[in-house]
This record gives C-alpha cells, structure tokens and sequence, in this order.
C-alpha cells in the first residue's frame, strides 16, 4: 500500500515538474531569431527571453550596433504591426537589450532601423511569433 502511494506521489510530482518546463520554454524562452541580414546590420542574432513577467529583447555578442546616426530597436508582430522601441545608442555606450511594452502581443522579426534616414539597417526572423 505504501509503494502504491509513494509511485503515485513520484508520478503526480514527474508530470507536474515536465509540465512546468514546458511552459516555460513555451513562454519564457530563450528564442533566438536567424542571423541578421542587411545593409549595415549583418551580424549577430536576437534573444528573446520572459523574466518576472517582461518581454526582454538582447542582442548576442557578436552583433555590431551599425555606425548610423539613429540605430534604433524595431519590432514586428504577427499581423504586421511594426512597433519602434529605443535606440541601441545611448549616452555613454549602448543599448544591447530592450523591454517589449506589454501592449506588443508577439514578436516575429526584430528590425534594426535607422530613425534618422528612416530605413531598415537589417531584421532577424523568429521561426514561430514569440510571446
């Protein structure tokens, strides 16, 4: 009787820890995008990751923010709203990572767009819209 329930204690604690790590690799992350493609953004990849509850953009190691007036972080969604986040420069260095405002509801390319000239730099494309 007391294998029984100790088996049936080990089963319920396996599917609920395997259902918690699918969740959170559905929600959480990390998902990376496809290299960065175009004119002066050609390097490096996009991460998006979930942390207490906020949508985190960052950018790998390898990425080189472009040598542009206005490189700016730029999102797409799903139904093709863009979304102009913050500038990847900023005083005193720069901004390799960015918060996804909650009104964004997923993201399927991370563009890098130059404010100024008002042009696309390069974008990176998730496989599937990420939350």
């Amino acid at each position: 009787m007391k294998l029984n329930r100790l088996m049936s204690v080990f089963a319920m604690v396996a599917t609920l820890a395997a259902g918690i790590t699918f969740a959170a690799d559905a929600n959480g992350g990390p998902h990376t995008t496809t290299k960065f493609q175009g004119p002066k953004a050609n390097t490096g990849m996009a991460v998006h990751t979930v942390e207490n509850g906020k949508s985190i953009l960052r950018v790998t190691a390898d990425f080189k923010v472009p040598d542009t007036p206005a490189p700016t972080w730029r999102v797409v969604d799903s139904k093709g709203n863009i979304y102009t986040l913050e500038a990847f420069k900023i005083k005193g260095g720069e901004k390799r990572q960015v918060i996804v405002p909650a009104f964004v509801q997923d993201i399927v390319k991370v563009q890098v767009y130059c404010a100024w000239a008002e042009i696309i730099l390069g974008e990176a494309s998730f496989s599937m819209a990420v939350k």
